[in-house]
């Protein structure tokens, strides 16, 4: 690893804080991290990520019974509508 120096503005200086912070990580870690995708540097561990995230999503909502098909009062009002 090589040592560099940056100079930030003060609100940078506190966002880089509170999103290591957040992140429980050091800030030097979230720079590093950030400059990777950035450059490109990791990518696929990126999507390996986002994909593992989608397939964790997928039933969050309770399974298809949670959306209803049936006729509602939207559709009844819809349905009056265009009848007249």
């Amino acid at each position: 690893m090589k040592r560099t120096t940056i100079y930030l503005s003060e609100n940078q200086a506190t966002a880089l804080e509170r999103a290591a912070a957040a992140a429980g990580i050091s800030k030097a870690e979230l720079i590093r991290t950030l400059i990777d995708r950035a450059l490109g540097g990791h990518g696929e561990a990126d999507l390996q990520t986002d994909l593992a995230a989608i397939e964790s999503s997928f039933d969050v909502l309770g399974g298809p019974e949670a959306f209803s098909r049936a006729p509602d009062q939207r559709m009844d009002h819809l349905d009056r509508l265009t009848d007249a």
